[in-house]
């Protein structure tokens, strides 16, 4: 069984979600220690609960310490096996961080993988949904990963609701990519607002467009608003449309003004295309484990994150290969993965 520190680096929801998928794409049981040991809140709680029992549930996995509070857990994977799955997160508990852990191993199961996923959608401390769709999604498809998405209805905190449905098709292997110059054509955009004024949207986009333009660059960004969400929110993702995507987004609160909210996204992404680099920072933390699984790939990553380094540090200790990086922590770095460690 490999011994996973689970207080390594951030120490933090991510090393659970990366250590249990990659167990299951390997078959190598894992032991995870030390849950979150640095935190106010020690050990699991609901929103890494609900990851690694989707994932236990695509490979019937036994385990020990799932449960609320375990500081640690054994996972032991059988078989993948795709079909339908049916996920009820609770109130506004992340779906796209749920999807993160699930979609690793889900697109090497025997035949094709659909979940229903219900939760938050839009939800602070995890990538939107329109980030999901139009940035990750995008960009796995560019390495071989085989998806499609259907957003049926948003979901806010505290009330969440949202509801998802994901197909993977199977892959037998990822190919080898190389992700480094970012390559710009235009930006795009989703400003949306639910069971709040239109305007709150349209602000957030006028404002966006504002601060875009002060750098020269225009963008098509789509105003949504519905009412039929179980509570209000708002929120807005830009992207940049090329080979490569990055992305800026910011999610509306209570008090916030629209405007500001349009802004963050606005400078989030102004930020990333100044880097020039393929991956923006939440993009080189996520394609870490995909790195691991295809031989021989190389990326450029706009700002190296220690959740980057914390998903590198589980990759090494699963699949026995060998990360390089050239850069430092909170600067622009390329890293690259090697067949062999």
């Amino acid at each position: 069984m490999i011994e996973i520190d689970g207080s390594y680096g951030e120490g933090g929801g991510s090393l659970l979600r990366i250590s249990t998928a990659l167990s299951a794409v390997t078959g190598k049981p894992v032991h995870v220690s030390n849950i979150r040991d640095k935190r106010p809140k020690k050990g699991l709680m609901p929103q890494h609960l609900n990851a690694l029992k989707a994932v236990a549930q695509l490979t019937q996995a036994s385990n020990e310490g799932l449960k609320i509070g375990s500081t640690e857990i054994s996972f032991c994977p059988g078989d993948l096996h795709g079909g339908a799955y049916n996920l009820d997160i609770g109130t506004a508990g992340s779906i796209t961080l749920v999807l993160q852990s699930f979609m690793i191993p889900a697109a090497f199961a025997d035949s094709p993988v659909k979940i229903v996923i219900r939760g938050g959608t839009d939800v602070r401390w995890s990538p939107p949904v329109d980030y999901f769709h139009n940035v990750t999604l995008p960009l796995l498809e560019s390495i071989g990963y085989h998806s499609k998405i259907h957003i049926i209805q948003r979901g806010h905190y505290p009330r969440g609701g949202g509801l998802l449905k994901l197909e993977i098709a199977p892959i037998k292997k990822l190919k080898p990519f190389n992700l480094q110059e970012l390559q710009l054509d235009y930006i795009k955009g989703i400003s949306h607002a639910v069971k709040l004024p239109e305007h709150v949207a349209v602000r957030q986009a006028k404002s966006a467009e504002k601060f875009l333009m002060k750098e020269g660059y225009e963008a098509d960004i789509e105003i949504q608003h519905s009412n039929r969400e179980l509570g209000p929110g708002s929120g807005i993702v830009l992207w940049t449309e090329g080979k490569s995507r990055v992305g800026g987004s910011s999610i509306g609160e209570p008090g916030k003004r629209a405007e500001l909210v349009g802004q963050e996204a606005a400078e989030e992404l102004l930020y990333h295309i100044s880097r020039n680099a393929a991956l923006d920072k939440y993009m080189g933390d996520q394609i870490i484990p995909y790195m691991v699984l295809a031989d021989d790939s190389k990326i450029k990553t706009s700002e190296l994150t220690k959740h980057a380094l914390t998903n590198i540090y589980v990759a090494e200790a699963i699949i026995k290969k060998e990360f390089k990086v050239k850069g430092k922590l909170g600067n622009q770095a390329i890293i690259r993965v090697d067949r062999f460690r």
